[in-house]
């Protein structure tokens, strides 16, 4: 398996075709904000890995200065973090997790955050909960974090 940065590949379509078959029903949003050219407008800097299994899509995750909480203090998110079901289980989304923080490290950054509803999924990658708030879309999300240093 291989991670891929999806804006330094030259294959984007082809992975553009496999995040839309994603059946997350926030998968469309991340393909809009990439066909209308929007990823840095609504997340602002940041990235999207892959981790692919050939030319089959695994996991994605975007890092990011933004995701579904609007607090400019609690900056970079992990975020739009996903799996195919027939991959699940192996914790293949670790690898990209670790990306995340080998970047964060690489740039300074002593802690990273993730926003969800799950309740026990991210404490296994060294997550610690924060608290609850209301997120952009009007949901409660979880907050978690992770030191990096």
């Amino acid at each position: 398996m291989e991670i891929i940065g999806y804006f330094k590949s030259d294959r984007q379509e082809h992975w553009l075709a496999e995040i839309k078959k994603s059946d997350w029903r926030a998968a469309p949003t991340l393909a809009r904000f990439i066909e209308e050219n929007s990823f840095r407008d609504n997340l602002g800097k940041g990235t999207l890995l892959l981790l692919a299994d050939g030319d089959r899509l695994v996991s994605f995750v975007t890092f990011a200065e933004r995701d579904c909480i609007d607090d400019e203090k609690l900056t970079p998110w992990v975020g739009f973090v996903y799996t195919f079901p027939e991959y699940r289980g192996h914790r293949h989304v670790g690898r990209l997790i670790r990306r995340c923080e080998e970047i964060a490290a690489e740039k300074g950054v002593p802690k990273i955050y993730i926003c969800t509803d799950h309740v026990g999924l991210y404490e296994k990658y060294g997550f610690s909960y924060m608290e609850s708030r209301v997120d952009i879309y009007g949901g409660d999300s979880r907050i978690y974090f992770k030191n990096i240093f």
